[in-house]
């Protein structure tokens, strides 16, 4: 949630009076992440999040936006899309595909204990239920043929032992694709990047899931994996807690319980997600674009989670 395009109180003005939101009383940018500018936007109605899209397209952007709105639907705590007097809920600012949705209360648990990962666990799996019936399709855009690509590219700045490994792990994922198994695996929409700092809490209580636009649709278990390698994890080290992963297994297969086949292949999708997330931060680190309040995320973390993911499958 960086801030690329600079926006001015007049120009959100604009689009929060056609959303029929009322006064802007404040305008402040979202510092963090790296796909899109982000700006709180405070009026007399309330609380939101005005959101331009930096990368994805006029085209690509109804399928997350569509998908948060079915998801409140269903009763999953997420922000919903404003829309105008025409119902539509895609806007323009700058020139920019953009969004304004209601802001989650509460703030990022960034040190979880088991409970948290056990509400997230339970939480994930019945948003993967309520997407069953979602009408709209759209491919994960950070899945394995975006690895293939991007991989080459990022090559030429890793030392001989990061190349051995990138190299060996992507022709490993590039197997475990093309297997029975892994065409076995449920499948639906996946949010994709719930990460720490895309979840909110108000004391112990999961008030939503946010931050929606890397969904697409993938197999169940890879969101799994990419939960499990950040909430259940010691950041210093990359290594497994087990009791955090135990407390989110747990309830996650309190809601939908794994199939065979998921249970097969959860230690070769925790070392995709891991394997997606270093590819993305080493992309992001060594080819960065300018953005005010931008820190890109230091891409050594997830390698050092995969070389954890490595010898030993997580039991579940």
């Amino acid at each position: 949630m960086a801030v690329f395009t600079e926006v001015t109180p007049d120009e959100a003005q604009r689009l929060l009076s056609a959303l029929n939101l009322g006064p802007l009383t404040e305008l402040r940018g979202i510092e963090g992440g790296i796909e899109n500018t982000n700006y709180f936007a405070t009026t007399s109605e309330g609380r939101y999040v005005l959101t331009l899209f930096e990368r994805l397209s006029f085209e690509q952007l109804p399928f997350y936006l569509h998908l948060m709105k079915h998801l409140a639907r269903h009763g999953i705590p997420v922000p919903d899309p404003a829309a105008d007097a025409r119902g539509e809920i895609l806007h323009t600012v700058c020139g920019k595909p953009a969004a304004v949705v209601s802001r989650l209360r509460g703030k990022s648990q960034l040190a979880p204990d088991a409970s948290h990962c056990a509400a997230v666990g339970a939480m994930l799996a019945r948003m993967h239920l309520a997407g069953r019936d979602f009408d709209r399709s759209q491919p994960n855009l950070r899945g394995l043929p975006w690895w293939n690509e991007t991989v080459p590219v990022v090559l030429p700045f890793l030392n001989a032992s990061q190349a051995a490994l990138i190299r060996a792990e992507l022709a490993y994922q590039n197997h475990i694709a093309a297997s029975s198994a892994y065409a076995a695996l449920p499948r639906g929409p996946v949010h994709a990047d719930l990460f720490r700092d895309n979840v909110m809490f108000d004391g112990a209580e999961l008030t939503g899931f946010f931050d929606f636009y890397f969904a697409g649709v993938d197999t169940w278990l890879f969101d799994v994996a990419v939960c499990l390698n950040d909430w259940c994890i010691d950041l210093g080290s990359g290594e497994a807690d087990e009791d955090r992963t135990v407390a989110f297994v747990d309830a996650y297969e309190s809601v939908r319980p794994f199939t065979a086949a998921e249970r097969q292949l959860l230690p070769a999708l925790l070392r995709a997600g891991a394997l997606r997330f270093w590819v993305s931060r080493l992309w992001d680190f060594h080819l960065p674009r300018e953005a005010s309040m931008l820190k890109p995320h230091d891409p050594t973390h997830f390698e050092r989670v995969l070389r954890q993911r490595l010898p030993l499958p997580v039991a579940v």
